[in-house]
Parts: structure tokens; C-alpha cells; sequence
């Protein structure tokens, strides 16, 4: 048991120093070749954005605050975007799971709309909404609500059909049978597909903030992309990164104790 919890603890602090040193390495290759021209590695990275990290709550002006404050922007318009995309996701996949008539009718269409770029999607919103708020909500929305979609569909598909029949013998109605039996057997699947959301609400976040340059993680990494400050670049992919990660370990935590609980 504790060997087994060294290696989760160890293996990975071995991959990021071998990953460390690999950077550092090519760092210093590249600045070697072009001395006012390189990648910055590890140790200049750290030096240049410390600040960033060991004040994180500091506020210099919009687009130049600590990293937490970016962080919490950015998890702010992501939370708004991700539950609006639950709230069409779900009911979208329990029509896809009880009626074939509604999967023949829109499933085509799904498939077509849902590997679409957010980049893509944005312009429309921007269209439809008239605005960059509404344009970057629809976007984070939209482009993340297909994971949830279809992992319901899924669950409901997977209703047994025995639970289907005790309803049917107790005579519940269709919506007492909806609440009381579908959607409780088929919440594990409707979880997975909330995670898989969250993750791409996550990733659509940089673009969205990019594209309307609103204050946050992506903002800020674009806006040092246009000062080609690659040392601040790599300090915000860092950070979504790991933010990204702990997004992802809650989530799952949170299903976890779901299964445990069913």
C-alpha cells in the first residue's frame, strides 16, 4: 500500500524533472545558436513571472494581475458557460435517450455542429448576441454541451429494462418514471459527460478570451503573445495546465463518491 502510494507520488516528480531538465537543455542549445533570440528555460521562466505567482492576488491594471485573479476571472466566465451548457446539454440528451424519433431527427445534425471549432463558433455568437459577454458565453456553451449530450443519451439507453417494468408495475406515469427511475439509473453516465464538459469549457476559455480580450488567463497569455513575452507565455500554459488538472481530479473525486453512493 505504500509503495503503492510512493508511486503516485514519485513517478511523477520523476517525469517532471526529466521534463525539466529536457527544457533546460534545449533552452540552453537555442541560446547558443542566437544569444538575442531563444527560448527562455525554466530558471529565467521563474525568474521573469515570479511575481505573478508569489503576489497572486496583486492588481498593477486589467490585463496585469496576479495569477490568481486571472485564474478566478477565468473559472468565473467558465462556470457560467459550463452550467448553461448543463442546463441544454441534459434535457437535449434524455430526448436523444427515450425517443429514436428524436435521434433519427437531430443526431445528423449534432454530429455535424459538434466537432466545429470554438474560433468558429464565436463569430456566430457574436452575430446572434451582439455582443462579446453574450458571444463568449454562447461559445463556451455551446462547444461543451456535447459530452454531456451524449453521455446522457447513453445512460438512458442503458436503463435496464427490469427498472422499466417495476415502474410500469407500481404504474408511475411518464414523468414520475423519468425522475425516479431513468434518470437516477443513468446519473454515473450523465456525471462522465459532465466532466468531459467541464474539460471543454475549460479548453474554449482561452479562445473565448482571446478573441474579446476579456481579463483572465487566456487574455493575459494572448496579450503576451502579441509582446512575444514567451517566458509569461509558458508560465499562463503552466497554469491552465494545472488548473486544468485539479478541475479534472475534482470532478472525478465528485464521481467517484457517486458510484460509491449508487
Amino acid at each position: 500500500m505504500k509503495s503503492f502510494k510512493l508511486d503516485w507520488l514519485l513517478l511523477p516528480l520523476v517525469t517532471i524533472g526529466v521534463a525539466l531538465a529536457a527544457w533546460h537543455i534545449y533552452s540552453a542549445h537555442d541560446r547558443s545558436k542566437d544569444d538575442s533570440n531563444y527560448f527562455p528555460g525554466p530558471a529565467e521562466t521563474w525568474s521573469d513571472s515570479k511575481g505573478y505567482i508569489t503576489d497572486p492576488l496583486a492588481y498593477r491594471g486589467e490585463q496585469d494581475q496576479g495569477i490568481l485573479r486571472f485564474t478566478w476571472k477565468s473559472l468565473y466566465l467558465v462556470g457560467k458557460g459550463y452550467f448553461l451548457g448543463l442546463l441544454l446539454g441534459v434535457p437535449i440528451g434524455l430526448l436523444l435517450g427515450l425517443s429514436a424519433t428524436f435521434t433519427k431527427a437531430f443526431d445528423p445534425i449534432i454530429q455535424i455542429v459538434r466537432p466545429i471549432s470554438p474560433l468558429a463558433w464565436f463569430p456566430i455568437g457574436l452575430g446572434l448576441f451582439k455582443g462579446l459577454d453574450g458571444a463568449g458565453l454562447f461559445t463556451i456553451a455551446f462547444c461543451s454541451m456535447w459530452p454531456t449530450v451524449l453521455n446522457t443519451a447513453q445512460g438512458v439507453r442503458a436503463v435496464p429494462q427490469d427498472y422499466l417494468n417495476i415502474g410500469k408495475v407500481l404504474k408511475l406515469s411518464r414523468l414520475q418514471t423519468l425522475f425516479k427511475i431513468i434518470i437516477p439509473a443513468a446519473l454515473p453516465y450523465m456525471f462522465t459527460g459532465f466532466r468531459l464538459s467541464l474539460g471543454i469549457a475549460w479548453l474554449v476559455i482561452v479562445a473565448v478570451e482571446m478573441l474579446t480580450g476579456a481579463p483572465g488567463l487566456g487574455g493575459f497569455l494572448w496579450q503576451e503573445y502579441n509582446a512575444l513575452n514567451y517566458r509569461h507565455i509558458v508560465m499562463c500554459v503552466i497554469a491552465i495546465g494545472l488548473i486544468g488538472f485539479l478541475l479534472d481530479r475534482l470532478m472525478s473525486l465528485a464521481e467517484a463518491k457517486l458510484r460509491a453512493a449508487t
